[in-house]
């Protein structure tokens, strides 16, 4: 166990945590998946949300990576940090297109709080970064 890993924190509290994390690793493989096999489902949303087939590709290298930076308990918040930015352009790309707002624009949102939800129950020094 790593020092991020709290000693201090309650059993609970930690596998909320992993529940939490595994939720969104889940999410994020399903999208790394259909990103690299490219599905006429996959194609047909890049394009419809104004991307050329030939970003799929790319973010899902850039998505493989990140995930691994966010499963290292040292490079964790790093991770976290990197896909906020990720699903910041998400939000930003359904912004553009007039998407409807609780379905679509704020999804990378809802995804977002699997993130750092499962970081906060895992990882003691996010909670002592924002609390002290």
């Amino acid at each position: 166990m790593t020092d991020s890993l709290a000693p201090h924190n309650s059993t609970a509290a930690l596998w909320t945590g992993r529940i939490l994390t595994g939720i969104f690793v889940l999410f994020m493989l399903f999208d790394m998946t259909m990103k690299f096999l490219q599905p006429p489902e996959a194609i047909k949303g890049t394009t419809e949300l104004g991307w050329p087939v030939s970003v799929m590709l790319p973010l899902g290298i850039v998505q493989v990576v990140m995930l691994a930076l966010y499963l290292f308990p040292r490079t964790a918040i790093f991770g976290a940090i990197l896909w906020t930015g990720y699903l910041g352009g998400a939000v930003a790309t359904h912004v553009r297109i007039g998407n409807p707002l609780f379905s679509h624009i704020l999804f990378p949102i809802y995804v977002a709080l699997f993130l750092w939800g499962g970081l906060w129950f895992r990882d003691r020094r996010v909670r002592q970064f924002l609390f002290g």
